[in-house]
């Protein structure tokens, strides 16, 4: 069965379907700490974290990957959600000092076996870090982010795109696209589980929702990784239908989906009490057959 395996070296990922929101200013952190899930303050130059965008209500504008720079902090969003996203993260910027502005640098993905060593000897990292010029991620073993103001001349073969966001969701990592926003909780997204919530840091937008979901066991859905056969496009929002004897019940959308072969891997948000033997199909597809991949990772409240 396909599945999105790590190529055989170092591969060079372009990353169009990603967009990139720069924050400076001497308040980008105090700004921003009080709009996001995660602890802005803690961050030091050439770390990186997780996080979420919540509107009053705790529901999602956006998840995204943050990364500080030195003089600036990056914000890494499916281009999708900006329309909707980024009005609201602009909407107290009057307030502070603080801009906020596409950034105008370069993002790619490096993934295979043996990237680490080749990022330990071309920047000396072992983990994430500043490059000169910007910032490498380590997203997983043999997996990096490499941003940078300047073009970047990487002699690696090249990868499909797709298979970037393949290895995403084997990783269970969440990226939220506009179809959703306004529909979940972070946790639904398993951002806890993901180190990209603080319940420590006080105050932001729906942070109350968000606590609330945590202490008193309010959320009963989680992020999950599917796999089987599909013969159809899959996309994110499509709807997915659990097996209950001889009949199907909606169970939850698709959040990502990575299609090769017929093959379909997705990440969806469903009850996060579903049997792990349980059999999916997509709804717009009775023919396709689905079923739970374990997540790499712990599922916390």
């Amino acid at each position: 069965m396909p599945t999105p395996l790590l190529p055989a070296e170092p591969t060079l990922f372009s990353l169009t379907d990603l967009a990139i929101t720069l924050l400076t200013g001497p308040d980008r952190a105090k700004y921003l700490q009080g709009q996001v899930t995660c602890d802005v303050n803690v961050l030091q130059p050439g770390q990186s974290t997780l996080g979420g965008h919540c509107d009053p209500k705790g529901k999602l504008w956006s998840d995204f990957r943050l990364l500080c720079l030195d003089d600036g902090l990056l914000m890494l969003t499916k281009p999708s959600v900006l329309a909707r996203q980024l009005p609201e993260l602009k909407k107290f910027a009057v307030f502070a000092k603080v801009e906020i502005a596409e950034y105008t640098g370069t993002v790619v993905g490096i993934a295979g076996q043996g990237t680490d060593v080749w990022i330990a000897q071309h920047f000396a990292l072992t983990g994430t870090g500043l490059v000169e010029g910007g910032m490498a991620v380590r997203v997983e073993a043999e997996r990096w982010l490499l941003v940078s103001e300047a073009p970047l001349a990487l002699s690696l073969p090249a990868g499909q795109e797709s298979l970037w966001w393949g290895l995403e969701i084997k990783a269970g990592i969440p990226h939220l696209e506009a179809v959703h926003q306004g529909e979940y909780i972070p946790q639904m997204l398993n951002l806890q589980a993901l180190d990209g919530i603080s319940f420590t840091k006080g105050c932001y937008m729906g942070q109350e929702i968000v606590a609330r979901a945590k202490y008193r066991g309010a959320n009963n859905r989680a992020l999950f990784v599917l796999a089987g056969q599909a013969s159809g496009p899959v996309a994110s929002g499509d709807t997915l239908e659990i097996q209950l004897g001889d009949n199907w019940r909606r169970s939850g959308l698709v959040l990502n989906a990575w299609q090769q072969d017929g093959q379909v891997w997705l990440t969806a948000v469903l009850p996060k009490d579903t049997e792990a033997d349980a059999s999916f199909r997509l709804k717009q597809e009775e023919g396709s057959s689905l079923a739970l991949h374990p997540l790499p990772y712990e599922l916390t409240e």
